[in-house]
């Protein structure tokens, strides 16, 4: 399958939200991993993150409510939709079925919230939004 979902690192897509008044970002992780881990603060470019699970904890089953979440959210068909996870995965995936509701602008932030992991197993230490010291709460 061919996917139209564009891919942006977390340091260009703070960037685009910044610049573009009409674009939302989406965290598709878990309730506990926004408890526990964090959460993007966009309050400094006066916009709010919206939280949408695309995986249900502690199951990880799929959240069969998301399309629903999101047409029932304030974004518009093409406005640009930036999704991010833990690392790039699931936010690819919550993107490219988001293109299937008809979403033209959906744009998945690779290198996620924590980034890949180094050798030793360990996240946010060589990418991701809190690697680059992206504003974020817990």
């Amino acid at each position: 399958m061919i996917s139209n979902v564009y891919s942006k690192n977390s340091l260009d897509s703070f960037q685009l939200l910044k610049e573009d008044k009409k674009s939302y970002l989406i965290d598709v992780r878990t309730q506990a991993e926004w408890d526990f881990v964090g959460v993007p603060d966009l309050s400094s470019i006066n916009k709010k993150t919206i939280f949408i699970s695309w995986k249900l904890y502690p199951d990880m089953k799929i959240n069969h409510n998301f399309g629903n979440e999101i047409i029932h959210s304030i974004i518009n068909k093409n406005d640009p939709i930036f999704f991010l996870c833990r690392s790039g995965n699931r936010s690819f995936k919550a993107a490219e079925y988001s293109i299937t509701l008809g979403y033209t602008q959906c744009i998945n932030i690779s290198d996620g919230f924590e980034g890949n992991k180094d050798s030793y197993n360990h996240r946010a230490t060589s990418n991701g939004w809190k690697f680059n010291q992206l504003s974020w709460t817990q």
